[in-house]
């Protein structure tokens, strides 16, 4: 299998591979202290089993003599026990016991000692490690006590195997799931990645590859989607916003260019500052126009909420109906006013007071009463679902279910209303100042009517 180099110089595989070193050193630390206290545990048990039998030999020999040890000796000499026993005269030559001979070791001083043995087995005869103590008594006589190690060694050498293994498999699965990690960890990468480069070349409909794990990459992937969807929206939008001002614009333009050849032709004073005026009004509703989508793009890009600051909701709304309840009623309406003590939010005054004057202003041109043609406006400000609630509602013909969604959209005029003045932004620059304010906007029927519902975060 090919080794993509790639893979080893991921963050992934450094990190999985620190993780391995650091699990390696711990598990061979706790392996080798098993290991240690195991074999020190066995021989400390051996050699407390050989110190109390080299005990109660020299006891035996104090109470009963040579004779008696020799007996003893040569008793225990024949039980097949694992002890080991050797009981010389002064030159060496044995007396009794099961070793054929006096080992190396136990020339010099008395102590501990280790040596090889021949042990006889029905498949012949075997070398064994036995562990003994000898000493010497009077006389020059010498006794050696001892037992087979053999067992105990083995255990060491199982014990020792075990721990290699473990480390070693231990590194060849980390290191074989530490790639794999990796691999699969490059793949997604390389996939995100692959994405970034086709939505770069212009592809803005592309979207980063979610897996459905919900780990980290599918919860970037989502966040970075969220961001593509609203920078498509953007877009879109921009888009949009080029081609309705293109159109929207073309009109007036061509007219106000069309006046001013025709009072340049006709030489006439009058003709010439009646087309003046007429293009005075024009370039005042092209101003108008421009400075509502940018006061929308202002509220949408969040620019004003530094400047936040506490507003109180039924004073503003007392100020607006103030300021409208004389118009509303030289034209023969009613405007009725219920605002609630305490309906306080953070937002941008300046804004909130244009976002109820084009509600109201929409009231004043599309809101009036169909059979009278008296507007009918109610103002309210109140606590609903415990949420600060701005309403603004009329007696009009209201709105139709399937166009309540595109008419917050820029440009966009119903037909009911292409004969009345405007520009297609009132709705767009409420719904951006809503938006910059965290709230949500619901356009209802009032029966009759269009009753128009933000909710605010307190």
């Amino acid at each position: 299998m090919r080794i993509n180099l790639k893979v080893l110089k991921t963050s992934t595989f450094r990190l999985a591979a620190i993780y391995l070193v650091v699990f390696a050193i711990s598990t061979g630390a706790v392996l080798g202290y098993v290991y240690w206290n195991t074999v020190v545990l066995l021989q400390d048990q051996t050699d407390d089993t050989i110190g109390a039998e080299v005990q109660g030999l020299a006891e035996q020999y104090r109470q009963r003599g040579l004779t008696g040890l020799l007996d003893i000796i040569k008793e225990r000499s024949t039980e097949n026990t694992g002890s080991i026993y050797l009981f010389t005269n002064f030159v060496g030559r044995r007396l009794a016991g099961n070793l054929d001979g006096l080992p190396v070791g136990a020339v010099g001083k008395e102590g501990w000692i280790e040596f090889p043995y021949g042990v006889r087995t029905k498949n012949g005869r075997d070398q064994h490690i036995a562990r003994a103590y000898h000493l010497k008594l009077a006389g020059g006589f010498k006794l050696v006590v001892g037992r087979d190690v053999e067992e105990r060694r083995e255990l060491a050498r199982l014990i020792r195997t075990a721990l290699f293994w473990a480390l070693g498999l231990a590194v060849v699965f980390g290191v074989g799931g530490s790639f794999l990690l990796s691999r699969n960890f490059l793949a997604r990468i390389d996939s995100i990645s692959a994405t970034s480069r086709t939505i770069m070349a212009g592809d803005l409909t592309e979207r980063m590859p979610v897996t459905g794990t919900n780990d980290e990459l599918d919860r970037l992937a989502v966040g970075l989607n969220e961001m593509l969807d609203q920078i498509e929206r953007l877009m879109m939008g921009m888009k949009e916003i080029s081609s309705n001002v293109a159109h929207d614009l073309r009109t007036p333009l061509t007219r106000m260019r069309t006046r001013v050849e025709a009072a340049l032709r006709s030489g006439d004073k009058d003709d010439q500052a009646s087309a003046l005026h007429s293009i005075l009004q024009e370039t005042d509703q092209l101003l108008a126009t421009f400075n509502a989508l940018l006061s929308i793009a202002k509220a949408e890009a969040g620019q004003a909420r530094a400047g936040f600051e506490e507003v109180n909701l039924g004073e503003l709304v007392e100020e607006m109906a103030e300021f409208y309840e004389p118009i509303i009623e030289d034209e023969g309406g009613v405007l009725e006013l219920k605002v609630s003590q305490g309906v306080v939010i953070a937002g941008d005054r300046q804004l909130l007071a244009q976002l109820m004057t084009n509600l109201i202003d929409n009231t004043l041109k599309y809101g009036r009463d169909p059979k009278t043609n008296v507007p009918m406006v109610t103002l309210q400000a109140d606590m609903i679902d415990d949420k600060p609630t701005l309403i603004v509602a009329d007696k009009g013909v209201g709105i139709a279910d399937e166009d309540r969604d595109r008419v917050t959209e820029r440009f966009v005029r119903l037909e009911e209303s292409r004969s009345a003045p405007g520009n297609g932004l009132g709705l767009s620059l409420v719904k951006g100042v809503v938006k910059l304010h965290r709230g949500s906007m619901t356009l209802a029927d009032n029966k009759p009517g269009l009753k128009v519902s933000i909710q605010f975060i307190s």
